[in-house]
């Protein structure tokens, strides 16, 4: 399959994908988006990262946070362009708050070893990680050590609103 052919397969899955949360199949949605998530990675880095956040849309819906946020994750781990990554910074951002608002961000606490190490060679969004899981397990003083290697202002700006 060529790149272009590729493009409008993983295309036609968005879109089988979005009649299905339309329709409320969210086990069915999510099996079409995770399918784009693995046709799309490396040569369409945009699509994957959209896929990501619509992937943790589902699982936000399922309350299934520990979910969302591991997409979140990923998509600014592998978002193409410095815009797309301050985006999904961004776009965490508020899951988190609404996490906080809603006086569950302690589900980060524990069972987050599997996405600490998708995250291992990214030194600044492990950090981070490590950072909101110790915030969710009330560890406040451990959070200041481990924002030293947290570089991007926004993201230590998210570390901060949470404490």
């Amino acid at each position: 399959m060529d790149a272009n052919e590729k493009r409008k397969y993983i295309s036609q899955l968005f879109k089988e994908a979005y009649e299905a949360v339309n329709m409320k199949e969210l086990d069915l949605a999510k099996k079409k988006f995770d399918e784009v998530l693995e046709l799309s990675k490396e040569e369409f880095p945009e699509i994957y990262f959209e896929a990501c956040f619509r992937l943790g849309d589902i699982f936000f819906e399922q309350d299934n946070y520990r979910g969302c946020v591991k997409c979140a994750l990923m998509a600014i781990k592998h978002a193409p362009t410095q815009e797309l990554y301050l985006v999904g910074i961004s776009r965490l951002r508020d899951i988190l708050y609404i996490l906080k608002q809603q006086e569950v961000l302690n589900v980060l606490a524990n069972d987050m070893d599997s996405t600490l190490s998708l995250l291992k060679e990214n030194k600044e969004l492990y950090a981070f990680t490590r950072a909101l899981i110790e915030l969710a397990k009330g560890h406040n003083k451990t959070v200041a050590e481990l924002t030293r290697d947290i570089k991007t202002k926004e993201l230590k700006e998210i570390v901060e609103s949470l404490l």
